[in-house]
């Protein structure tokens, strides 16, 4: 299967005790199929820098994505392939992410993307959540959907979450002049960046 030609995306996150490890799949009718990106996380890095790899086996780079800048509260993320060229960069809209989250996303000669949540009022208390002494240690019980538009509303991708304490996400793609490594980017990002 050609990656650029999938409608559909699995991505699983896998917590371990110093790692986030992430698991993207094709869709096969309807649940996981054959694994197409593979990415470790580790926690506590100043300069967030994520590589997917095409499998496990870490043999073939798949695409990276690197922060502009150590504190980075909207300066964006560049995602580059695996010889260093730019495929597009996201950046999270700082401003309109403190009531409900917002990300933007470009890709050259294509355009540019908004990404936010779709329920307003479980933003609003996603964001509540974060500021309750103890409660904001643990996960958010709560599933969250973001939806990806053009400026004219045309819908481009959605990333939902399908289940309730473990991080697996199905994400739809309705564009399909849009890299499908920019989605995948963005998909991780949401899970591994979204409280920064």
């Amino acid at each position: 299967m050609s990656l650029q030609n999938a409608q559909a995306l699995h991505v699983h996150q896998k917590i371990t005790l110093m790692i986030n490890r992430y698991e993207v799949f094709a869709d096969d009718g309807g649940k996981p199929g054959e694994l197409v990106g593979f990415a470790e996380q580790k926690r506590f890095k100043i300069k967030e820098r994520i590589t997917v790899y095409t499998g496990s086996s870490k043999h073939r780079v798949l695409f990276e994505f690197n922060a502009r800048k150590v504190i980075d509260l909207g300066s964006g993320y560049d995602v580059t392939d695996a010889d260093g060229r730019s495929i597009g960069l996201f950046r999270k809209d700082f401003a309109r992410s403190l009531l409900r989250s917002t990300w933007h996303l470009e890709q050259p000669g294509w355009g540019t993307t908004a990404g936010a949540e779709r329920n307003r009022w479980l933003a609003g208390f996603r964001r509540l959540w974060q500021w309750i002494p103890y409660l904001s240690e643990a996960p958010f019980p709560m599933r969250y959907h973001f939806d990806f538009t053009q400026e004219n509303g045309a819908p481009v991708f959605s990333v939902d979450k399908k289940t309730w304490v473990r991080d697996h996400y199905l994400v739809q793609i309705q564009d399909p002049g849009i890299d499908r490594r920019l989605v995948i980017a963005q998909a991780v990002a949401l899970d591994a960046l979204q409280s920064r």
